[in-house]
Order: C-alpha cells, then sequence, then structure tokens
C-alpha cells in the first residue's frame, strides 16, 4: 500500500474480533482506563507494513495484565477504513454511474423498453378490445346477449387452463423461452384470424345446427347457442380477453419486477400508467381509421374484413416489436442483486378466506366495495353494447364508434391521473373512495330511465337531432368512460390505501381473502344475474327494468359501505398517528454514568434544550415530561 495511512486515535478495534467480550471498566470511569498507573508496553504489529519501503511499522500500545478470556495477540492500531472515513473519503470509492438527463444510463437501458413494451401491449389490447365485441355482438344470429355466457362458460375455463399449462412450462423453461412459448401462439393465432379464420368462417361455423337448436330451445337460449354458432369468434374473444389478462399481468410485470430494482419501480411504474392512457388514445384513433375504409371501397367488398387484416396486420407487428425489445433487454440489461430472502405469504382455501371476511367488518366493507363494482359496471355494460348494436348495426359503424370511444376513455382516465392527487389532498379518502359509486349513479340513472320512459322524451332529443336510443347509447357511453376512468386514478388507489393502517396480519390475510373471493365474485357475479334474468325474462330487453333496480341495490350497499369504511379508515389513521406521537414523547435515550458507580443510567433521557452538560456526573437526571 502506497504512502503512509494517518490516523486519529489512540485505539481501533479489529472488524471481526473473534472473541466477544465485556471488559468491566476499571474504578473511576472512562477517564481511568488510560491512567497512568497501569503499565504499558510497545509492541510491534505483526506482519503489517504501512509504509512505502515496506519496513516501518507502527506501533502498538497494550497493557502487560491479560483480562479473562483474552488471547495473546494483538489488535492493529487502525483500518484502513477508519483512516479513509476519518479524512471524509471511502477507501473503495464506487465509480460514479453516468447519467442523461439525471438518470443513470443503466436504468435508462431497463425503463425504455420496458416503456415501448408497455406501449405495443396495450395498444393491441385496445384494439383486440374493441374488435371482440365488435365479432360477437353484430354477428349474424348473435347479439349482447352471449357475452354473460361467454365469461362464465368459455373465458374462465380457458384462463384457469392456461393458468395450469403456464406452471408447467414454467418449472421447465428458462424465463426468456416461456415469453416466448406464451406470447408466439397469440401473434400467430391473431394474423391467422385477420386472414383465415374470418375470410372462411362461413365454411367453419355450424349454422344449420345452431339454427335447429334455437327453433327446439327457444329465443332464450340465444346466448348459449351462438357461441356454438360463431366459435371461432368466441375464441377470437377469449384470446383477446386473455392477452389483456397474460400478455400484460404475467409477462410485462413478470419481465419489469425481475430487471428493476424497488426504487426504480417507484419512480418510474406510475408513468407507465400515464403512458398506458397515451397507448389508448392512439389505438382508438387507429380502429377508427380502419373502421372508416369500408365508405371509400366499392358495393360488394367487404369492408369488415378489409378493416380486420389492417388492424391484425398491425398487432402481428407490435407483436414481433414486443419480443425485439424483449430479447434485447435479456442480452443488454443486468439483474439487479436482491435479497434471498422469501417472504411467508399466506396460502388461505376460498373457505378459509370466506370465514376471514365475514370476521372483520373493515375487510367485509372493503369486500364490499370491489364486489360492488364488478357487478355493476357489468350490469351497465352488457345492456349498453346490446343498445349500441341497435344503433349501429354494421360492424365498420360498431368499430368506429368503439375507436372513439377508446380514445375519449383514454383522455379521460389521463386527465384524472393528473386531478387524482389533487383530489386525495383537498377532499380526502372518503370523497375520493365515493366519486367512482357516484358517478355509476347518476350515469345509470340516466341511462336506463333513458331506455325505460324515452318515448315522451321524444320531440326534445328530435331538437337536438337525437332519438331515445341514440341519446340512451351517448349516456351509457359516458358512463363507462368516466367510471372506468374514476376507477383506475381514484377507486384502485382507495382501494390499495385502506390497507395501509392496519395490522400486518389483518393486511395480509384481508387481501388474500379479497383477491381469492371477491375479484372473482365481482367479475362473474353482474354475468350471472344477467343469465338468470336472460333465461327467467326472455331476453336482455325484458330484463331491463329489473337489471336497473339491481344496479340501484348494488351501488346504494356500495356507497353505504364508503361511507362505513372512511369512518374506520379515518380512526385507524388517528390512532396510528397518536401511537406516533406517544412513541416519539417517550423516547429514552440511555447514558454512561460518569462517576463510575454504575453501569448505566435507565432514568436518564435527552434533554433537547439542555445541551451537552459537563456536570452530569454531579447531577441526577431524571425523566422529562413532554
Amino acid at each position: 500500500m502506497e504512502g503512509v495511512l494517518q490516523t486519529r486515535g489512540l485505539l481501533s478495534l479489529p472488524s471481526k474480533p473473534k472473541i466477544k467480550a465485556f471488559y468491566p471498566l476499571p474504578q473511576g470511569g472512562v477517564r481511568h482506563r488510560f491512567n497512568s498507573s497501569i503499565p504499558l508496553k510497545a509492541r510491534p504489529l505483526n506482519g503489517l507494513s504501512l509504509s512505502s519501503n515496506g519496513f516501518q511499522k507502527f506501533q502498538e500500545f497494550a497493557p502487560k495484565t491479560q483480562l479473562f478470556g483474552q488471547k495473546n495477540r494483538s489488535f492493529p492500531i487502525c483500518k484502513a477504513e477508519t483512516a479513509a472515513a476519518a479524512d471524509g473519503q471511502p477507501l473503495f470509492a464506487e465509480k460514479e454511474q453516468p447519467k442523461f438527463m439525471g438518470i443513470e444510463l443503466v436504468t435508462l437501458k431497463k425503463i425504455i423498453p420496458l416503456g415501448a413494451m408497455f406501449f405495443c401491449i396495450l395498444f393491441n389490447y385496445t384494439i383486440l378490445r374493441d374488435t371482440k365485441d365488435v365479432l360477437v355482438v353484430t354477428a349474424k344470429g348473435s347479439s349482447a346477449e352471449i357475452i354473460p355466457f361467454l365469461k362464465t362458460w368459455v373465458n374462465l375455463p380457458m384462463a384457469i387452463g392456461f393458468m395450469l399449462m403456464y406452471t408447467k412450462l414454467a418449472n421447465v423453461l428458462s424465463k426468456e423461452a416461456l415469453f416466448y412459448t406464451v406470447i408466439f401462439p397469440f401473434i400467430a393465432f391473431f394474423g391467422a384470424f385477420g386472414f383465415v379464420l374470418y375470410p372462411f368462417s362461413n365454411y367453419f361455423h355450424p349454422t344449420a345446427f345452431a339454427d335447429k337448436l334455437l327453433n327446439t330451445l327457444g329465443p332464450r337460449f340465444l346466448g348459449p347457442i351462438a357461441i356454438l354458432r360463431i366459435w371461432s369468434f368466441c375464441l377470437f374473444y377469449v384470446m383477446a380477453e386473455l392477452w389483456g389478462s397474460v400478455v400484460v399481468s404475467v409477462l410485462f410485470w413478470g419481465l419489469a419486477n425481475q430487471i428493476t430494482t424497488v426504487d426504480e419501480a417507484k419512480r418510474f411504474y406510475p408513468l407507465f400508467g400515464l403512458g398506458a392512457n397515451v397507448a389508448l388514445i392512439f389505438s382508438g384513433r387507429t380502429v377508427k381509421y380502419f373502421s372508416s375504409l369500408r365508405s371509400s371501397l366499392g358495393p360488394g367488398v367487404d369492408g369488415w374484413a378489409i378493416s380486420l387484416k389492417g388492424m391484425m396486420s398491425i398487432v402481428v407487428l407490435m407483436g414481433g416489436t414486443i419480443c425485439f425489445f424483449n430479447w434485447w433487454v435479456n442480452r443488454n440489461v443486468p439483474l439487479p442483486t436482491r435479497s434471498k430472502k422469501k417472504k411467508v405469504k399466506p396460502n388461505m382455501t376460498t373457505m378459509e378466506s370466506l370465514k376471514f371476511l365475514v370476521s372483520s367488518k373493515y375487510i367485509r366493507n372493503l369486500a364490499t366495495l370491489v364486489v360492488a363494482y364488478g357487478i355493476s359496471i357489468n350490469l351497465v355494460e352488457v345492456t349498453w353494447k346490446s343498445k349500441l348494436k341497435a344503433q349501429f348495426p354494421s360492424p365498420n359503424e360498431y368499430s368506429a364508434f368503439m375507436g372513439d370511444f377508446s380514445t375519449a376513455t383514454g383522455i379521460a382516465t389521463f386527465t384524472m391521473m393528473l386531478l387524482s392527487q389533487w383530489i386525495f389532498d383537498k377532499y380526502g379518502w372518503g370523497a375520493a373512495a365515493k366519486i367512482t359509486p357516484t358517478v355509476l349513479l347518476v350515469t345509470g340513472v340516466g341511462f336506463f330511465s333513458l331506455l325505460l320512459f324515452g318515448a315522451p322524451l321524444t320531440p326534445t332529443l328530435a331538437k337536438f337531432g337525437m332519438t331515445p336510443l341514440l341519446a340512451a347509447v351517448y349516456v351509457g357511453a359516458m358512463q363507462n368512460i368516466f367510471s372506468k376512468s374514476a376507477k383506475y386514478s381514484l377507486f384502485d388507489p382507495c382501494k390499495e390505501m385502506a390497507y395501509i393502517p392496519l395490522d400486518e396480519d389483518t393486511k395480509v390475510k384481508g387481501k388474500a381473502a379479497i383477491d381469492v373471493v371477491c375479484n372473482p365474485l365481482g367479475k362473474s357475479g353482474g354475468a350471472l344475474i344477467q343469465q338468470f334474468m336472460i333465461l327467467t325474462f326472455g331476453s336482455l330487453a325484458s330484463s331491463t327494468p329489473y337489471l336497473g333496480s339491481v344496479l340501484l341495490v348494488i351501488v346504494l350497499a356500495w356507497l353505504a359501505a364508503a361511507k362505513s369504511l372512511d369512518g374506520q379508515f379515518t380512526q385507524l389513521r388517528r390512532e396510528e398517528e397518536l401511537e406516533k406521537e406517544m412513541e416519539r414523547a417517550t423516547l429514552k435515550i440511555p447514558v454512561v454514568s460518569e462517576n463510575g458507580n454504575g453501569p448505566l443510567s435507565s432514568s436518564s433521557s435527552l434533554n433537547p434544550a439542555g445541551g451537552d452538560s459537563t456536570n452530569a456526573s454531579s447531577e441526577p437526571s431524571s425523566p422529562r415530561s413532554l
């Protein structure tokens, strides 16, 4: 080691002593330790050279007498870290990472490809989500009544089957190979659908057999029979739904959580949410453009087939881009170092989750919020789509409207995300939690009122160039736009914030219970209610008054649960703040006695106004009452 390292002190303990022993202080306290009555002798440091010529050695002072439990060995007088730290500079300073606009380049190598992947994935998802509704709702022999049956009896089993297969593949494939194995079938299917399955669907679909079944069973079974009649369209519907849950939730967020640190996630994950809404805006414009191609085509040309080929081509292109960025990340981005300690997560069965939900009023209220949202949004959305088909029966017209709808949803959600922080700061958790059900209630009442009592309003609406049906479509669109934007910007943050003041056991078990029971119940509850109404009253249109009544009851229960939860949440927050104040008020710091008559004084406390008293040994200290 070049140069002599200077020390600032007489003694320095070794970094890793082999024997840890407490030596009793001599009579007289700490200062008596260095009394001249204890003879000292110089002893050379064994094998440690700190000079440039390699021969000069420092001397260490050690007492002749050995204490009990101490071996005959010498301790170095200084460590390199001590000397360097005393000079204010670390011995082994880490090289500062190069930055661009205040962000480390190694971080940019993660965030830019992840942001591009997220944009492409959600761009595709918006196109697929709008297209799947057009296919199954506007198809001949089908209607919006197919959606509840499709979600329950086709989508759910295929999702469960996929996750079982994914679990098996995850045990035998690397993460990169698993990514390609999962995403390639999606890309291949969507490409094949646009260029093969849809153009030749007349040869694949059992139309005659479906007509025979419908004549036998009656019109109330139109929904289940339509699944068989347009099975390839239903397969597209399920694959589009799985794209949102598998590619977004499993593949993308799995990769993002694998390569980013917690600090990077806190800083950049919110930006991904804003970027998602930007993708929503652009993809909505893309759907609108391709859906409007029909007006420029000649007679006898299937405009929807042309539009579908164009949109599926973009989906395949975006899918290839996603695979490229995944390939680049796996070869150019190092994995961060993480702790190998695993968190214990409760593995609760469905019955255990139900028992836990029933036992806690706080968790019951939170569960009511989650279930009520899933049911109410499903009730309105499916009814709205049935009226949307009546207003826009052509696939191109239906798709063009959905393109405008997606763009408006992206703009509204982006704006609400920017306003959400102000709403939380100014009005608090309770007001933010009540905005989403209030929006659903107001727009839901307007939507169902136009459906049930629209005839007397016909002359008034005609002055604005609208019919009651068109007005109901617009109000239903507003309901979906504002409820979804409020859900993403306010409802989801409120739900996660509600877990914070709970104790650790209730927090972990409550979240597990809601994930196991309430999320699936909310998603399938609305579909099951609609299936019951359709099979009972014959059609979705005949069920409209009863669906409106069910929606009113559910939203009112939602508002009541939000009000109750607000009081409990506020009380828990106050108790938490009070506990923190009490902990700060009763904080005691032990002080070493200087008179040598006692080890540590447990009754002394820190006096923030007294400074460093020099006569602490002569005056007894007592705890200060704060």
